[in-house]
């Protein structure tokens, strides 16, 4: 038997130096998974990447996966108690059928010892697949603490590097006539904007990177509303960020049609036009909120 154990764990070290997630088909996964005698954990991602399955939020997370496994596999701290490992249905869907699995992503830890238990199958829906997210899990359900290591990204300083030379340079352009910076329309729509954005939800996006929408593998039916008040999809605060942003729109007509001294014709025109954003969109937002709160109710002309 300890032959038999190191000469799996020699063999799983070799493809780890090769690759930091070691790729299994049905053969493997039984061989080194399921198999006794195993003293190390294996965490196993299911997946389905290739190009028919249509898998976007595969793509997302694989990427995510291979920053954890490779922050592992050259941490100071590696050692053969824990190896990363896929399994695509493409390559394996026989191990779908034994674990009775429909849906991909998931991620599975196989402990050591004995079977995996139901804290052991991460809640992708709920804690998102960032790199950061699964290496919290990991670290529950292993002990070994993973410092997660990102590839550069030069993406975003350039993004703030354009956009700062943009503003100086328009501030450059008009040096001589700089009365647009105490505008008080401007500043004021700068703010709605940022409000806007905050409240949609964006920061937990950043935080948790959720998949942008789920697709059912078994019906095909895409959701872009998370159907638990714990988590949500990107598509989500889009469509809230869309929103918030008509219902704003409606109340800042009501305002004008109220204040302006424009004609009463165009007065009533915007106030119907504000009353019908307001009463239209805060009833959609309200069903998104009964959605995902389940026995909320509140209702406004939908139910």
């Amino acid at each position: 038997l300890l032959t038999l154990l190191s000469e799996k764990v020699g063999q799983l070290m070799d493809w780890t130096g090769r690759r930091a997630v070691i790729r299994m088909n049905g053969e493997k996964f039984r061989r080194f998974v399921k198999a006794p005698p195993r003293n190390y954990s294996v965490v196993i991602m299911f997946t389905a990447l290739q190009p028919q399955r249509q898998c976007g939020v595969c793509k997302q997370a694989d990427e995510e996966y291979q920053i954890l496994a490779n922050s592992w596999r050259y941490s100071t701290a590696f050692t053969n108690k824990v190896f990363f490992a896929t399994v695509d249905f493409d390559e394996g869907s026989d191990v779908f059928q034994m674990l009775n699995m429909n849906s991909a992503p998931s991620f599975i830890h196989f402990p050591a010892k004995g079977k995996p238990k139901k804290s052991d199958s991460y809640e992708l829906q709920v804690r998102g697949f960032a790199a950061e997210q699964l290496a919290r899990w990991v670290g529950d359900r292993t002990d070994v603490q993973i410092r997660v290591i990102r590839p550069p990204n030069y993406a975003g300083p350039l993004m703030l590097g354009f956009l700062l030379a943009v503003i100086g340079g328009l501030a450059y352009l008009r040096r001589n006539n700089l009365e647009f910076l105490y505008n008080k329309n401007v500043w004021a729509f700068s703010a709605l904007c940022f409000c806007l954005i905050m409240t949609s939800g964006q920061m937990w996006n950043h935080i948790r990177g959720p998949p942008y929408a789920h697709k059912n593998p078994t019906t095909g039916q895409v959701s872009y509303i998370h159907g638990s008040s714990q988590a949500q999809f990107v598509a989500e605060t889009h469509i809230v960020l869309f929103f918030n942003s008509a219902v704003t729109m409606g109340m800042v007509l009501l305002h004008e049609a109220a204040t302006s001294d424009m004609d009463i014709g165009k007065r009533k025109i915007m106030c119907v036009a504000g009353i019908g954003l307001v009463m239209l969109f805060f009833s959609w937002l309200l069903s998104i909120f009964r959605a995902k709160y389940h026995g909320y109710p509140y209702s406004f002309l939908l139910s």
